[in-house]
């Protein structure tokens, strides 16, 4: 009983956010929940716990600086046109029916990694894919779920995604690494997805039918403008770029970045190459004819990242310092090590601990800062190896963290991303509502399948070891300690 009352406070979190509060008003509720729980439940002195929770916001201090810095990337690459660039290469050949949805995923997987945000590639390409999509006969429901699906893939490997910074901050890796870790899974991943929604367009006997992106932004009705300036000015720019056309050589501040991080540069390096990049590239081009607008956009992009995820990570913060300082995971912890046996076994677990935790909590920012220190704790304290190998594991930890946030999100029908998305694509395509669903999205989303449901059997079979880069160390290197 006692454990569950130390466990409670994770659950008003997740009620609070169920019933629609924001997190920066969960969070600080929750904190004062847990408070309160600690001092007359665990016993454990106010100021004991204040000390903890102080302790805990100290870690992802440094994390605020890569976080602006990423809002900043993100914004030059969505104002500057190199978001528009690799859209308009893709699209450029003419697509069919057959093709839109693998697409829609391959364009959508490149632009999040550009722009770090999954909300934001989805309302920038929804309106291009689904009207194209419209114009050449294909099928809704599977462009639609490639959308979703794509959007997501940079959220969870790009190197100035939030929730990448965040969840690799927590387990206490470096962003490269992390990358590094993931990457070859990650590409196999979008393979496979992209050969998914291929033959299930094949298999629906799509017409081949040619369109192109010129055509279909035409086409968008004044309301759907409209609604994406209230909801996402940055995507009303994306597309006026698109239909202007911008040129390709846009594409090689993203190039740059994502070579340097690819040969182990440091974090800020390469995301400080993508500013000055977009700049230099930009003015050649003519996207960019004024610095001091220029400057002022990277300002609002540093209060943009400090209005929001910099005070909610302070508050999840603090709530995760005073739940450690009252073992309120114990309980947790203590029925895992009583099901698993082997170090694979506890790394699936931790891989389900993250899943379920976002399904509780419905938001994959809460699920990443509120079910990280509980997987770290486990793997520290009950996996014994060397600092090389429990480094590994830490990065399979981070990955854990942020692939069953975002990608998981899209298997959960009562996740706020669902929700956003389904808004969105009513928004932007009126013509769908009625017709498909959130279960249809998530029916669909292969990308989705694949990647949360490969990353959990290959750690749990071990079959990760023939993945470059992605094998987890294994007995005797490691071994589990119960104790």
């Amino acid at each position: 009983m006692l454990a569950l009352i130390k466990l409670s406070p994770v659950l008003v979190l997740g009620i609070l956010m169920r019933l629609g509060l924001d997190i920066l008003l969960a969070a600080p509720l929750s904190l004062v929940y847990a408070l309160l729980i600690g001092m007359i439940f665990a016993r454990v002195r106010f100021k004991d716990l204040m000390d903890s929770a102080a302790e805990n916001m100290k870690h992802i201090l440094w994390v605020f600086l890569i976080l602006q810095m990423a809002y900043a990337v993100a914004s030059c690459f969505m104002e500057t046109g190199v978001a528009a660039s690799i859209i308009n290469m893709a699209l450029s050949l003419g697509l069919t029916a057959k093709l839109v949805a693998v697409t829609a995923l391959l364009v959508t997987a490149i632009l999040s990694i550009a722009t770090g945000t999954s909300w934001g590639t989805f309302a920038a390409c929804a309106p291009i894919f689904l009207w194209l999509n419209h114009i050449v006969g294909g099928s809704v429901v599977l462009t639609v779920s490639a959308i979703a699906g794509g959007s997501c893939f940079g959220d969870n490997i790009g190197l100035i995604s939030d929730t990448t910074v965040v969840s690799s901050s927590l387990q206490g890796v470096k962003i490269v690494d992390r990358v590094r870790h993931q990457g070859v899974w990650s590409f196999l991943c979008l393979v496979c997805g992209a050969v998914a929604f291929y033959y299930a367009a094949v298999s629906m006997g799509l017409p081949d039918t040619v369109g192109n992106a010129s055509e279909a932004i035409a086409q968008i009705p004044d309301t759907v403008w409209a609604a994406l300036e209230e909801k996402r000015p940055a995507a009303v720019t994306l597309l006026n770029q698109v239909k202007a056309g911008v040129p390709y050589y846009m594409v090689i501040p993203l190039v740059a970045v994502l070579v340097l991080a690819a040969i182990g540069t440091e974090t800020l390096v390469c995301l400080f190459a993508g500013i000055v990049g977009s700049l230099i590239f930009g003015y050649i081009a003519g996207t960019v004819t004024d610095l001091s607008k220029f400057l002022e956009m990277i300002q609002s992009s540093f209060a943009d990242a400090g209005s929001w995820v910099v005070v909610m990570m302070l508050w999840i913060g603090a709530f995760g310092g005073v739940m450690g300082r009252m073992d309120a995971f114990g309980a947790i912890a203590k029925f895992v090590l009583k099901c698993v046996h082997s170090v694979k076994q506890l790394m699936f677990a931790n891989g389900l601990l993250c899943l379920l935790g976002n399904a509780a909590l419905a938001d994959e920012m809460a699920q990443i800062v509120t079910i990280s220190p509980i997987i770290k704790d486990l793997t520290v304290k009950h996996i014994k190896g060397d600092e090389k190998a429990m480094y590994k594991l830490a990065l399979r930890n981070a990955t854990f963290a942020d692939a069953m946030g975002v990608f998981g999100s899209q298997l959960i029908p009562w996740h706020v991303y669902m929700a956003f998305y389904l808004g969105i694509a009513y928004a932007v395509y009126p013509m769908m509502q009625g017709t498909v669903s959130i279960i249809d999205i998530i029916m669909h989303n292969y990308l989705a399948w694949i990647a949360v449901l490969s990353m959990l059997l290959l750690t749990l079979t071990g079959l990760d070891r023939f993945i470059p880069l992605f094998r987890l160390p294994s007995e005797p290197d490691v071994q589990l300690v119960k104790d």
